[in-house]
């Protein structure tokens, strides 16, 4: 397996509805770069606890793996964008740069996905009106949040080669913006080369 290791570990919270894709995506993507992968609905559903026991247990997990400087896979209490930026806020204390990584799929695909029991192969299935209630406090992801959009339709491979050019242009961008020892001129003054 290939690990994640760019120059700063990252949080890489995948958001969207139910139904869109985010939990195939995640699994993979922690499975192909050997990260750790954080999964509110799993904890839950392996605790055999509510959401608030799992809430509070997903937490100590988080805070135990932001001490690891390992970049980290999160699925969980994202729908709302206070809580994005509270994670937001952990993540960066911690030394982590952050990557929102939206999973789009049409409402109706991503409905019939966890409301019907025969294509609802990995998570629990919802009732029309548990997905309703769920979809209607989601808050997409905005321009400040600088998300990465995915096609919940499209495949891993397509998936995959999207997020890793954005986390390549990141690398990119701060290898051009390292600072650059001033140099001496020939009559002693110091100038700036960037």
């Amino acid at each position: 397996m290939k690990s994640l290791r760019p120059n700063q570990p990252h949080l890489i919270i995948v958001v969207g509805l139910p139904g869109s894709g985010k939990s195939f995506f995640a699994e993979k993507f922690a499975e192909t770069f050997n990260a750790p992968y954080i999964n509110t609905e799993k904890v839950a559903q392996l605790a055999g606890c509510n959401d608030s026991q799992a809430s509070t247990v997903v937490n100590y997990q988080l805070d135990e793996l932001l001490k690891t400087n390992a970049s980290i896979i999160f699925e969980g209490e994202t729908n709302a964008r206070t809580d994005r930026m509270a994670l937001a806020k952990k993540a960066l204390g911690a030394g982590y740069k952050l990557l929102v990584v939206w999973v789009q799929t049409d409402p109706l695909t991503a409905k019939n996905r966890v409301t019907k029991p025969a294509r609802n192969k990995t998570n629990r299935t919802l009732t029309e009106d548990e997905y309703d209630r769920i979809a209607k406090r989601f808050t997409t992801p905005n321009a400040t949040e600088h998300p990465v959009v995915i096609s919940g339709k499209h495949t891993y491979a397509t998936q995959v080669k999207i997020v890793l050019k954005k986390l390549s242009s990141e690398h990119e961008q701060a290898a051009r913006t390292a600072i650059i020892p001033e140099r001496s001129t020939p009559r002693g003054r110091m100038i700036n080369v960037q």
